[in-house]
């Protein structure tokens, strides 16, 4: 039996929750990682978090996608009087899209960054970080935070970075666009097994083409499983059995 962790799920979007989570179970999902991106969806997370003690574990986190100069107190503070209920800090990072650096400039991403992993830190907690190109940004920052650990999400930047990122004892993820989206599954055949996590990213669509368009669930984790194994040449009874381990290990769960 494969026993599988989605490490990355933003389940407050997710309509007909009860349903979905009992797929998720079915697919021997034995834990998962709500993600906050906001301060109404740290919220929810946390509510979530209370109905499904044992099986849903809380992150509390500010996307870049959502950052405002306005808002830095009311999310800083509520992240902070709340950290404690919470496995990890996340989803949080650098976004250099150019739609996203018109709403949330670089310094200002930056800033926040660095305020939230400041908040990590002095709680113990790691960090899930999204780096869409902004990879080497981001892990700088990272590193000098000294935070525990951070694990960055459906990583999709270059090699060296990927290899000062494993070389620093941070983790990556992968999701099921291993299935299909060659810089990502590349950066899935170099990360070594003692780093690699799975997750879902759910409920975005994965989408390649007109061939691939679906609106994933915390059950497809077992598509990143497949998927990464056939990469990395391994069984999947392996692949599940290391990355679950590695799982239970980063957000200290299980």
């Amino acid at each position: 039996m494969c026993l599988l962790v989605d490490t990355h799920a933003h389940l407050e979007q997710i309509d007909n929750l009860e349903k979905v989570l009992a797929e998720a179970r079915q697919a021997n999902v034995v834990a998962i990682v709500a993600v906050g991106s906001d301060y109404e969806s740290n919220k929810q997370v946390l509510q979530i978090a209370e109905l499904y003690k044992g099986f849903i574990y809380p992150a509390l986190g500010w996307h870049p996608w959502f950052i405002k100069e306005a808002e830095i107190d009311l999310n800083l503070q509520f992240i902070e009087s709340n950290i404690d209920k919470a496995v990890a800090i996340g989803e949080i990072g650098l976004d250099y899209h150019k739609q996203v650096r018109a709403r949330a400039e670089k310094g200002l991403q930056k800033r926040v960054l660095e305020a939230v992993l400041d908040l990590a830190r002095e709680h113990g907690k790691p960090a899930l970080i999204h780096s869409r190109y902004a990879w080497r940004d981001a892990l700088d920052i990272v590193t000098a935070s000294q935070v525990a650990g951070a694990v960055f999400h459906w990583y999709t930047g270059t090699s060296g970075v990927l290899k000062d990122i494993v070389g620093r004892g941070y983790y990556v993820s992968a999701t099921p666009a291993v299935e299909y989206h060659e810089e990502h599954r590349r950066a899935v055949r170099e990360v070594p097994l003692e780093r690699m996590l799975l997750e879902t990213d759910s409920p975005v669509v994965y989408q390649r083409g007109s061939e691939l368009e679906y609106e994933s669930r915390p059950s497809d984790v077992r598509r990143s499983l497949v998927g990464a194994a056939g990469l990395k040449g391994l069984s999947e009874v392996r692949m599940a059995a290391a990355t679950t381990e590695n799982a239970f290990k980063f957000f200290g769960i299980g």
